[in-house]
């Protein structure tokens, strides 16, 4: 056996997963001496749900099969929802431009350039009618991939609802609004409001969703970004659980009842390149939540217990070079989703590195999903890799590690300390830079990359947004301000800013304005003139 031990030359002495954990050449039961299998494994549809929250999995239903998607203006992007309907996606999942999610208009100074670029420009509800044209909301779930303007872009999606049918419809409505706007200061950057004004705008949108959309999951609470920016497996869990608690401890200090809110909360994980390592990362996040909800905050309801996921195939491994490899890492990645218990995924396209996808890239990477789910014969039996001495002895591994980070936020004073400390953040720029330092020194190996490059690359078609849409846009948004009521439109604003400075619940008022055709820039100018900007302190 010694001889069979050896290790490969082209490997280092050391073999470890993204997260630094040491991987052993071989697992025997005495890696998972002292575990028990009904506390910590147990069965699916039961607690502590670590082989997945559905009694039956895959064998009852498959996951949503989502692919995000939003381009140039409402209508480029019907065409391409229309496009993946017809091609069998089995909900639909927007991106917003970047003016939409930091709140500007089309035609505001800071938005040039930026219109329609990575997502579809969105500024009334004009706009995003012209988005769902054709389909019908109550019969397809929807994701929205929005943060500190997520409030208004549900209150624009309802509204729409109810033009589309009856005020009763919208209690039909199924889907879910990103709205986790701790991952923006910790990862990403799209936030407006400081963090105390932007948690308290999505507790009220928990408190109006549970009463007026109860089939919506208010918050997807998000570890993607994070792992984009460089965290490794085990600080996606620490973080993503961390700002999950936070959350949960602002909606209970905000009158809500846990058992109340806690069932419609959902999670978005990001599905990295180490296959087994994101397998039991799944498992892991699964336990942990479950006894957090139970034993920390005395949920009741084994629904609150639930960790329910989306899963994105990781953007950040995606390379320019030789794209085409992107379809075999997607296909891996989605793989180590589904083996972990998704309940919805999206697959990224192969030219993602080099453009927004082209029809092509995106039905493939649909069709990606679609040979799993019908081919593969993965999803025939439920969490198949249960058991295996090495993925029990890894979950329960980065279960540890997430659990010491948990602890340490929990030292700082909370989630939304640690990230005004700026601790957060330095962990995963620290996580990053050693990345990018083995993948310099080739210790880390990055296909077509530093290793089994080719001199020269073959050209692939790419998908370029029409520079005419921006104008275009911005003319629809004048032409819309000139028509509408004026007396209607001021009236319903003042009830935004009103609400935002007395402490009522913004969501109503909201709602009201977008009805009145304020826009997505305005409503967010009036809780900025409440709530202020928030500047990001440097950290040293």
């Amino acid at each position: 056996m010694t001889e069979k031990l050896k290790p490969r030359p082209d490997t280092a002495a050391e073999i470890e997963t993204s997260s630094h954990i040491p991987v052993n050449p071989l697992y025997t039961p005495a890696d998972l001496k002292g575990s028990d299998y009904d506390s910590e494994v147990g069965y699916p549809g039961e607690y502590p749900f670590t082989r997945g929250v559905q009694a039956t999995m895959y064998r009852g239903r498959l996951w949503t099969m989502r692919q995000y998607a939003g381009m140039g203006d409402a209508e480029e992007s019907n065409k391409r929802y229309k496009y993946l309907l017809a091609n069998g996606t089995t909900g639909l999942s927007v991106a917003f431009d970047l003016p939409t999610q930091i709140g500007l208009d089309s035609d505001h100074p800071l938005a040039a350039g930026e219109v329609g670029k990575v997502g579809v420009a969105i500024d009334s509800i004009e706009d995003m009618q012209r988005l769902f044209d054709g389909i019908e909301l109550t019969k397809i779930s929807t994701s929205m991939t929005i943060n500190a303007t997520a409030s208004i872009l549900l209150a624009l999606y309802v509204a729409v609802a109810r033009r589309q049918g009856t005020s009763d419809d919208i209690r039909k409505l199924s889907g879910t609004v990103q709205n986790d706007v701790l991952k923006e200061y910790i990862a990403r950057g799209t936030y407006i409001y400081p963090p105390h004004q932007a948690m308290r705008v999505i507790t009220d949108m928990f408190a109006w969703a549970n009463e007026n959309v109860p089939d919506w999951n208010t918050i997807s609470i998000s570890g993607y970004h994070m792992r984009e920016a460089g965290s490794t497996a085990v600080q996606e869990v620490a973080f993503t659980l961390g700002n999950g608690m936070a959350y949960v401890e602002a909606a209970i200090k905000a009158g809500l009842d846990v058992d109340q809110f806690a069932p419609r909360l959902s999670f978005f994980f990001n599905a990295h390149n180490n296959f087994l390592e994101e397998v039991a990362k799944f498992r892991a996040a699964r336990r942990m939540w479950a006894r957090i909800m139970r034993e920390h905050f005395k949920a009741r309801n084994p629904k609150s217990w639930m960790l329910r996921f989306h899963t994105q195939t990781a953007g950040s491994t995606l390379t320019a070079q030789q794209p085409e490899n992107n379809i075999v890492r997607t296909a891996i990645q989605a793989m180590a989703a589904v083996l972990g218990g998704t309940q919805s995924l999206h697959t990224n396209s192969y030219d993602e590195a080099l453009a927004l996808p082209t029809e092509q890239a995106a039905r493939i990477a649909l069709r990606t999903q679609q040979v799993i789910a019908y081919e593969s014969g993965a999803p025939q039996t439920i969490d198949p890799l249960a058991g295996s001495y090495y993925v029990e002895s890894l979950t329960n591994e980065i279960e540890k590690r997430a659990a010491e980070y948990l602890g340490k936020i929990e030292m700082l004073g909370g989630m939304l300390k640690a990230i005004e400390r700026g601790f957060v953040q330095k962990e995963i720029q620290n996580a990053a830079y050693e990345y990018q330092q083995a993948v310099d020194d080739q210790r880390a190996i990055v296909v077509g990359v530093n290793r089994f490059e080719v001199e020269e690359e073959k050209p692939i078609p790419i998908q370029r947004i029409d520079p005419t849409l921006e104008p275009k846009q911005i003319e629809r948004l004048r032409a819309l301000r000139a028509k509408r009521d004026a007396g209607p439109w001021k009236a319903a604003l003042a009830g935004v800013e009103d609400a935002a400075r007395s402490g009522a619940n913004v969501m109503p008022r909201i709602l009201a304005a977008v009805e009145a055709s304020a826009t997505v820039g305005e409503i967010s100018d009036a809780m900025r003139r409440v709530f202020g900007e928030y500047k990001e302190a440097v950290v040293i």
